[in-house]
């Protein structure tokens, strides 16, 4: 299988973090929720079927957490390329993307999100 491109999806992530920068905001957690595409080309990993050929996605899942969890943000903005820059950490990472939404930030809409993305050089 040359030229194997492996895309993990790590879906709606739901955590609580600090975010926002109006006084309610900064004094209470919200929910956030997190989904990032991450691809790397995976070639090696099916043909050997090792651990250590493939990128480990709980590995990741575990530092978004972490990030967000002990961190505040005034943005969605930054929140979404910090998390987007974890999700390109890994050697073999190529590509990846990360959007972030925050339910009920509007009255009468579910969420809103801010998606970025990236290719590693």
């Amino acid at each position: 299988m040359p030229n194997d491109v492996a895309q993990i999806q790590i879906k709606d992530l739901r955590l609580r973090t600090y975010i926002g920068f109006n006084d309610d905001e900064k004094a209470n957690k919200q929910d956030v929720v997190i989904n990032a595409l991450i691809e790397y080309p995976a070639e090696q990993a099916c043909l050997t079927d090792e651990v250590l050929d493939a990128v480990n996605y709980k590995t990741i899942c575990k530092d978004l957490i972490k990030h967000v969890e002990s961190n505040r943000f005034l943005l969605l903005e930054r929140l979404t390329s910090e998390l987007l820059e974890i999700c390109l950490a890994p050697g073999p990472v190529t590509f990846a993307q990360v959007e972030v939404d925050k339910p009920h930030a509007l009255r009468f809409a579910d969420s809103v999100s801010f998606r970025l993305a990236k290719h590693k050089h």
